[in-house]
């Protein structure tokens, strides 16, 4: 078995939900140490917009200083930064930050990044509806680039016809099929990544 990889995974614009739950219950199966740090304090959406509502209150300067001293304990170890739509937005600026990044874990989202971005050869894997309202193909093109420019080794999973949100089950956008072929294909990373 693969060494143990110490993930963080945060949650999307909805909250920490049951779904975050049963991810990381499945990362840890998968013989993975999974901390969800809980930016909303408490507080989920049931809609996207009131998700949104929640984000935009709190702020992204408030939700990034939340999700530094979330990792702050943890980070000499080499983590695996995940999440969820907006959390894999805060993932990946935490990601970039952290010179003893492991992975980048990001499904169904994205976030710009500096133009003095830099890191070594970071394995990142994308996962993304296609088309996804959120993540349109010329901005997911252009962060493509912008991430092979900066170091990163990307890999990009596109998913047909899946919704927004395709892991979660609580939600309409949920597709079965490519949930399953998405953790297929995140536990391989994995597994290489603690190889």
């Amino acid at each position: 078995m693969a060494s143990s990889t110490t993930i963080v995974l945060f949650h999307s614009a909805y909250g920490l939900r049951p779904a975050v739950h049963a991810a990381a219950e499945r990362l840890r199966a998968a013989g993975h140490e999974v901390h969800v740090p809980d930016l909303y304090e408490g507080r989920t959406a049931d809609t996207v917009e009131d998700g949104m509502a929640v984000k935009d209150e709190i702020g992204r300067e408030e939700l990034l200083r939340r999700a530094v001293t979330a990792v702050a304990p943890l980070s000499d170890r080499g983590l695996v930064y995940a999440g969820f739509s907006l959390g894999g937005s805060i993932a990946q600026n935490l990601a970039l930050g952290d010179e003893k990044a492991r992975g980048l874990l990001l499904l169904h989202g994205t976030s710009d990044l500096a133009e003095d971005a830099s890191v070594d050869e970071l394995p990142v894997q994308l996962h993304v509806a296609d088309p996804d309202p959120f993540e349109p193909h010329d901005w997911l093109n252009a962060w493509y680039l912008r991430m092979g420019r900066a170091g990163a080794d990307v890999e990009v999973h596109r998913y047909p016809g899946a919704g927004h949100l395709f892991t979660d089950p609580d939600l309409a956008d949920y597709d079965a099929e490519a949930a399953e072929t998405a953790w297929r294909v995140v536990l391989g990373f994995l597994e290489e990544i603690g190889g």
